[in-house]
């Protein structure tokens, strides 16, 4: 069976979920939210999921100690998401091919997406393919632009777009597949030079860009993939819309 592995982001405490647990551990249906995005890289024939853990990162430990396919790395300082990839490097030591990088936080997450980003990696061999959706309100998104030809240009962040771009609908939904090599590469090139002083994994696709590689955005991604847990809210929201999903499909 091919190797397909992930990366999955769940260093996150639950300040805004009034929570003491790590977020990827509150309950959604009764479940650790964390549960629903691994089954669905289960269901996706990822057989190899990387947890990156942090905030009582013991406890997501204890809760996934059963999954066989499951490793971890430690992010002991909340430095930005791609500190959290960097954090990895040695567990992708001897990884080869295709690396997805998805939120933990994100309980919607569907086999089906994850299954079409892979395949149409396996068929195009980018350097990167962004995972994509559309947003009837894309407000506090990040906007996907496009040249006229359809292709890739970058991600604009909601703050930095003109009125213009803040029309565009399509928006990034944190989710990657990389080649392992070349994500390895923009991690070594990535700064902290911003307002946080932290590392986004959202300014790797440029860097791979810049080094001449392909980068592709595809937009396969669901409405309901766009919907991340970071308040109760959210929670409210999601929990909501696993019920209508649940309702469509009996």
């Amino acid at each position: 069976m091919k190797q397909r592995t992930a990366i999955v982001m769940a260093a996150g405490k639950g300040t805004r979920m009034q929570s003491d647990l790590p977020k990827v551990l509150v309950p959604v249906r009764g479940r650790p939210m964390i549960e629903y995005a691994l089954d669905a890289l289960r269901r996706a024939g990822v057989n190899r999921q990387i947890v990156v853990i942090g905030h009582r990162g013991d406890l997501v430990r204890q809760q996934l100690a059963d999954r066989e396919d499951v490793v971890f790395a430690e992010q002991t300082e909340q430095l930005g998401t791609g500190h959290a990839v960097m954090m990895c490097r040695e567990a992708l030591s001897e990884t080869e091919g295709a690396v997805l990088i998805v939120a933990g936080d994100s309980p919607l997450m569907q086999a089906e997406s994850i299954t079409a980003l892979f395949d149409a990696f396996d068929s195009r061999q980018p350097a990167c393919i962004l995972g994509t959706g559309y947003r009837d309100d894309p407000t506090g998104f990040g906007r996907v632009v496009r040249d006229e030809q359809n292709r890739f240009i970058g991600i604009v962040e909601q703050k930095d777009a003109t009125s213009e771009q803040q029309q565009l609908k399509e928006v990034n939904l944190s989710c990657y597949v990389f080649e392992c090599g070349d994500l390895l590469a923009s991690l070594d090139a990535l700064d902290n030079t911003n307002a946080q002083g932290e590392y986004y994994i959202t300014d790797c696709p440029g860097l791979i860009m810049a080094a001449g590689k392909e980068v592709m955005a595809l937009d396969v991604l669901k409405p309901c993939e766009s919907l991340s847990i970071n308040t109760m809210e959210d929670l409210a929201v999601v929990e909501a819309e696993m019920e209508r999903l649940q309702a469509n499909a009996s």
